[in-house]
């Protein structure tokens, strides 16, 4: 099996690459914080001390870091995976980040000679954990076919979407989606509560009808029992809905509910609630 190295073991990434751990691959990894990949370690994965070190020694490296700065800086940076890859390896970023920087990253991997996919997840911390996530790939088809196999351990629905940057496009079209859907749960929670309904029964009428969505049945429980716990940060929405806007800007689109939910966020961010999940966006309907 070919050794795999891992970048970035935070809420998602941990759990991920426990998954590959579990399924018989030689994991290497490496986390800024390394205590956030102590229970990796404990698994069988070895640590290494940088980026770098982790692409000298792997086959095929995984990235899931926090913003596209990370991503660029892990990739790009002197020493880093691009200057250590080995040639004929391959690199999967899984990071919600710039479709250009995809690109750029695949440019910069293809005169190494190695392979660069861009492949970020929606799931959240409970797709991870179970191993369902959807996976949005870039890049070459050999190079998927090549790597798929990791991506069956670690997800369910994972789909080829075009080259080098064409998951991160992908991604941004399911961030859209969520971004007025969450309005949309919040608003209707609120006002069942303020109707006196009981909310909880209220999920379970309409849950499986035309209301139904993924946030609705998994986000709008928590939201009603005050768990604002982080399966998805509201800083790294932020960071999402704002790439989606500076790409739709390029693209001349106008993305006036986007637009709405991230000024909501903003606003809760401000409050201090940039480290809660998505769901917190209820805060500012309660108050």
């Amino acid at each position: 099996m070919e050794t795999i190295g891992f970048i970035g073991t935070g809420v998602m990434g941990r759990s991920m690459a426990g998954h590959l751990i579990q399924a018989g691959y030689p994991v290497n990894v490496f986390n800024r914080t390394k205590a956030r990949a102590d229970e990796l370690v404990e698994k069988g994965a070895i640590w290494h001390d940088s980026p770098g070190e982790v692409a000298a020694n792997s086959d095929i490296v995984i990235t899931i870091v926090g913003f596209p700065q990370d991503v660029e800086s892990v990739y790009l940076d002197a020493g880093g995976v691009i200057d250590n890859a080995r040639s004929g390896s391959a690199v999967i970023d899984m990071t919600t980040s710039s479709p250009k920087l995809a690109q750029r990253i695949a440019a910069a991997a293809a005169g190494k000679g190695v392979e660069a996919l861009d492949a970020p997840v929606s799931g959240g911390d409970i797709g991870a954990r179970e191993a369902r996530l959807s996976i949005m790939v870039g890049g070459n088809p050999e190079a998927f076919e090549r790597v798929k196999p990791l991506f069956d351990v670690m997800g369910k629905n994972i789909g080829l979407m075009g080259p080098a940057g064409s998951g991160q496009h992908t991604k941004m079209v399911n961030q859209i989606a969520i971004a007025s859907g969450m309005m949309g749960v919040c608003e209707s929670m609120a006002y069942a509560r303020a109707s006196g309904l009981d909310p909880s029964a209220v999920i379970s009428v309409i849950e499986s009808g035309a209301a139904g969505s993924w946030s609705l049945i998994n986000l709008a429980p928590r939201l009603l029992k005050g768990d604002f716990a982080p399966g998805f940060f509201v800083k790294h929405f932020i960071k999402d809905m704002r790439i989606a806007l500076e790409s739709a800007a390029e693209m001349d689109i106008d993305l006036p509910g986007l637009s709405l939910a991230k000024q909501l966020y903003d606003k809760l961010a401000a409050q201090g609630g940039e480290d809660y999940g998505t769901q917190a966006l209820f805060k500012l309907y309660e108050s």
